[in-house]
């Protein structure tokens, strides 16, 4: 028997709240420019869910893709009720301009395995 692949779960979102760089955060010579990301993962759904991971892809403009996956969000194991949200920010590097998205990966009480999408949003470098 095959594992169920996660399902789209009507109400459990993830929204982009603002996108920031910031030019004083560590960064390598090669990927200069931080950014920091601000997510809420809202829970507008009927049954409980508990976030297990997340997966980013990081497109640059010049081609490249860097994909990121780990279990949790920043440390932690959100835990959300129906109504409840999970905020937080992040931060990620770049060579230059760059698209990001993703998804996090969560579990119902149940045992079902559910996604929610993170929506695509730009990072960009200032002129």
């Amino acid at each position: 028997m095959q594992p169920r692949l996660p399902r789209l779960l009507k109400g459990f979102e993830a929204v982009v709240d603002r996108v920031v760089h910031a030019p004083d955060l560590p960064a390598s010579p090669d990927q200069p420019h931080p950014f920091v990301y601000f997510i809420t993962i809202r829970n507008g759904s009927d049954r409980t869910v508990t976030v297990k991971g997340r997966k980013w892809v990081v497109r640059g403009e010049e081609g490249q893709v860097t994909a990121v996956e780990g279990d949790g969000v920043v440390g932690c194991f959100p835990r959300l009720e129906p109504g409840e949200h999970f905020s937080y920010n992040s931060y990620h590097t770049t060579a230059g301009r760059a698209v990001a998205e993703g998804s996090y990966l969560a579990v119902t009480d149940d045992g079902e395995a559910v996604v929610a999408l993170i929506p695509s949003f730009e990072l960009i470098p200032p002129a």
